[in-house]
């Protein structure tokens, strides 16, 4: 399988980043940064620039919040679509071992309601 096949990609959960900047000197690639965003609880999440990863797995190493990143190997199998209220269209979901049955956007990682 070549890389375009594989389209890795990476998620982070807003939420959950607390911007300490791990992931962003570990990652090789230089494809992850700070947002100029804050989350809720006040810090700058990191961001990915959305291609360009070869899922290494070096973020999520070096990440010591649980949850706030995960990397997957094969994005392009993933081809289910929902619209997302927040987001305002349609966008990948992918589900949490934590919410089963739930489905979440892959764009502002809040869960995808009726």
């Amino acid at each position: 399988m070549s890389k375009s096949e594989k389209n890795p990609k990476v998620i982070i959960r807003w939420e959950e980043c607390k911007g300490c900047g791990l992931c962003i000197e570990a990652c090789p690639f230089d494809l992850l940064y700070p947002s100029e965003d804050f989350n809720s609880h006040g810090y700058h999440p990191t961001v990915y620039v959305g291609e360009g990863c070869t899922a290494c797995g070096t973020c999520f190493y070096s990440c010591p919040e649980p949850g706030a990143i995960s990397v997957y190997k094969i994005w392009d199998e993933w081809t289910e679509f929902a619209y997302c209220k927040n987001c305002g269209g349609e966008y990948k979901v992918f589900t949490r071992e934590t919410h089963p049955g739930k489905q979440f956007c892959t764009n502002c990682q809040e869960e995808i309601t009726e």
